[in-house]
């Protein structure tokens, strides 16, 4: 596909006098960057506790896009340009997604690429290339029975992590999760041995590619040095428990696995990849606009690198409807008509309050975030 432009609109930074007038620049960089253009050929890298797209420090702020590649060309494009619009620079799409009876794997059981779901997949890391999004590209290990894509061996995990590796390699704005929710005690199980083997997999076909494995719940400092010093990890995926409560704990959990790296000499990104969402069992009630903006403020204040928009079926409703983000067939809408009134608002909101923690901030917090 031949880029002729962007064909969206811009994010606009911030405008001077929201900002904190300091005279160091590090900190200066980094409220400027958060939010830049939408450029084409992404290169997504890692310094510090810190992501960078294209050398210049970013927020990474997502939205759960898992059956990408089962929906419509045109629908990708849209669902892109309205997350883009918003000031989104991240989707998260899966490499192994079989609901609702409809399996749009992008590899078979085997580890071998499925088409014609591999190209699809190429062509939605493409788009959001060309749109100045990063691509989150998932995995998970599931049971045998009754899919001919699930897989459940560590020979298939091996080859399907090299088979999407050399398939992604001319595209920079990807990386990989490995094995989603890998501890959880079920047919997800991955250890952290074979997980260090994934990493090395990958690493051997595009040494530059950016690795994780996400964790069901919050991560012990045990299995902090495991996921870094064992599976040697590019940056930490912790799935946050789906509590009210929980968003209190968001700045402490954050600020305690920094300084739990730091005490290991090695600090990486954290990143929320899958927090709570609308339509799944919440303790407390159903979530709100609120709930989204806080537990983002909260990441943000923390010193976290990145936060997402989850979201997906409703467990209440018929059949799991709106599906949202596990089902973009054609017959069941592209993302945006599928997100209800709450998240559609919040998705609005979310990158203004991004903004706002860190102008808040005073400057020896800013260059800790930094130093790190």
């Amino acid at each position: 596909m031949k880029a002729t432009g962007t064909g969206i609109e811009p994010v606009k930074p911030a405008k001077s006098a929201d900002l904190p007038h300091y005279k160091w620049a590090a900190p200066l960089v980094l409220l400027l960057t958060l939010f830049a253009p939408a450029l084409q050929a992404v290169t997504l890298s890692v310094e510090g506790s810190r992501f960078l797209l294209n050398g210049q420090p970013t927020f990474l702020l997502g939205m759960s896009y898992y059956a990408g590649t089962g929906a419509p060309v045109e629908y990708v494009r849209r669902d892109l340009q309205d997350l883009r619009r918003r000031g989104f620079n991240w989707v998260r799409v899966w490499a192994t997604w079989n609901a609702f009876g409809h399996d749009v794997s992008a590899v078979d059981s085997n580890g071998e690429a499925r088409q014609p779901y591999m190209n699809r997949l190429l062509a939605l890391v493409r788009e959001a290339n060309r749109q100045g999004l990063v691509g989150d590209v998932s995995l998970t290990r599931g049971k045998p029975e009754g899919s001919l894509t699930a897989i459940s061996t560590q020979t298939a995990h091996l080859k399907a992590v090299e088979t999407l590796a050399k398939a992604l390699k001319p595209y920079r704005n990807v990386y990989f999760d490995l094995s989603n929710e890998r501890n959880i005690g079920d047919a997800r199980y991955t250890s952290f041995e074979d997980l260090r083997e994934l990493r090395d997999r990958v690493k051997s076909v595009d040494p530059k590619r950016q690795v994780t494995a996400s964790s069901g719940g919050d991560i012990s400092q045990e299995e902090v040095e495991k996921y870094l010093i064992t599976a040697k990890l590019d940056f930490l995926t912790p799935h946050r428990p789906r509590e009210k409560d929980a968003i209190s704990q968001t700045q402490a959990k954050t600020e305690a696995y920094l300084e739990g790296m730091k005490s290991l000499g090695q600090v990486v990104p954290l990143l929320y990849q899958e927090p709570f969402r609308r339509g799944y069992p919440f303790d407390g009630g159903e979530i709100g606009v609120n709930d989204y903006l806080r537990d983002v403020t909260a990441a943000c204040r923390g010193g976290a690198a990145g936060w997402c928009l989850h979201n997906g079926e409703e467990r209440t409703g018929k059949e799991g409807r709106p599906r949202r983000s596990f089902d973009l067939r054609r017959e069941e809408g592209r993302l945006f008509d599928q997100l209800d009134a709450v998240e559609k608002e919040a998705a609005d909101r979310l990158s203004r309050q991004i903004r706002r923690p860190f102008t808040g901030l005073r400057l020896n917090r800013l260059n800790s975030l930094l130093s790190f």
